[in-house]
């Protein structure tokens, strides 16, 4: 390809093999908690707080040890075989906890990778093309999670959805994994010494002006209280009488809807600003909310998508623009995704259980309706 690095390529293969695995994992770990170990719904919250904490929460730390020690390649590639080796071992539990023990050894791995990755792919970039390098490893993520959906659909189309069979599928992710494992390990180059030692001479900088940021950023962090995981939305189209075998084509419209949007979302945003742009993003997350009340669970998923894609780049884009020290806003941004997501993750899985779905979607529902109206007074 013109413009694009080989390392850039291969990393791109590294992304879709990895996200291959994950989106087979994700689809049918809400399954297997509840309906094949037989585990409540409140289970299920704690294995989803559990990944999402250690997956945000750790970057901050990683991210800290690869500029202070120039660490890049080996972070990667043991980021990648952390996450390569503990996907199978979901095959070996028998309850919730060792499964959320491996969801969250394995998001670990993203969590040692992503820094480190971020960095190697912008070391790689033409000075003028770094949109096109990231646009790319985007695609390939992306394409990544179609085909480990669309894998899995195809699985349930023709085996029997038990015990045995989703464990097999666990096992078989092993493949896809050290095959994205042995391209980072011998294909990938490491960031050149020049760059380097041009990173050994930064200091990380905290400046107060970026204090002013924190409001809206804040807003942000709630909003992944109140909305839904998709994971939980897959235990609800299960409990809305469809098929295992149907469920796969959920995730497959939801990862859709964010590719067909989010380009477009980033291009909205540069003209009419961050702060209406995540206004608009909370009303599509609201929407997604009432579909799902009203189990319009199609137009819930294609919705959720276009909430997740929006309000990322819009807070992204906020951050980018106006932050002075860009390295400790993102880290208050990872830690507040980790501590924010987790909680709403252990609430709503309590909520349902405790209470029922009914009561889930009136606290989600009525906390993003109140973010829309404070957004709204504010803007």
């Amino acid at each position: 390809m013109r413009h694009m690095n080989n390392n850039i390529i291969y990393l791109g293969w590294v992304s879709f093999f990895t996200d291959f695995a994950s989106s087979m994992v994700t689809t049918l770990v809400p399954l297997y908690v509840v309906y094949i170990l037989n585990e409540g719904v409140d289970k299920l919250g704690i294995i989803i707080a559990a990944a999402s904490f250690i997956s945000y929460f750790f970057r901050i730390l990683f991210g800290y040890l690869s500029d202070r020690f120039t660490l890049v390649k080996p972070l990667v590639v043991s980021g990648y075989l952390i996450s390569a080796l503990t996907k199978p071992m979901l095959a070996l539990t028998q309850g919730y906890i060792g499964v959320a023990i491996i969801r969250g050894v394995e998001r670990a791995g993203k969590a040692v990778r992503s820094a480190p990755k971020d960095a190697l792919i912008s070391a790689y970039s033409e000075t003028n093309y770094s949109g096109k390098t990231f646009g790319f490893h985007k695609t390939m993520d992306i394409a990544g999670e179609l085909g480990g959906a669309i894998c899995i659909f195809l699985i349930l189309t023709w085996f029997t959805l038990d015990k045995d069979s989703i464990r097999l599928i666990f096992a078989a992710t092993l493949i896809p994994g050290l095959i994205a494992s042995a391209i980072a390990l011998f294909l990938v180059k490491d960031i050149p010494t020049s760059i380097q030692a041009k990173n050994e001479k930064r200091k990380a900088v905290i400046n107060q002006q970026d204090m002013r940021l924190l409001p809206l950023i804040i807003i942000y962090f709630t909003s992944l209280f109140f909305i839904l995981s998709n994971q939980f939305l897959i235990i609800k189209v299960k409990q809305a009488g469809y098929s295992f075998s149907i469920i796969p084509l959920f995730i497959i419209i939801l990862t859709l809807s964010q590719t067909l949007f989010s380009y477009y979302s980033g291009v909205i945003t540069d003209k009419i600003g961050n702060h209406k742009m995540l206004l608009i993003a909370f009303v599509f997350g609201t929407l997604s909310l009432l579909a799902l009340w009203q189990e319009y669970l199609w137009l819930c998923f294609i919705l959720l998508g276009m909430f997740t894609v929006m309000s990322l780049n819009a807070i992204r884009a906020y951050i980018s623009q106006y932050a002075i020290s860009k390295a400790f806003v993102y880290g208050i941004f990872y830690g507040g995704i980790a501590l924010t997501s987790s909680l709403g993750a252990i609430i709503v899985g309590q909520l349902w259980k405790q209470f029922g779905f009914e009561t889930v979607i009136l606290f989600s529902l009525s906390g993003m309706i109140i973010l829309l109206l404070v957004l709204a007074v504010w803007i």
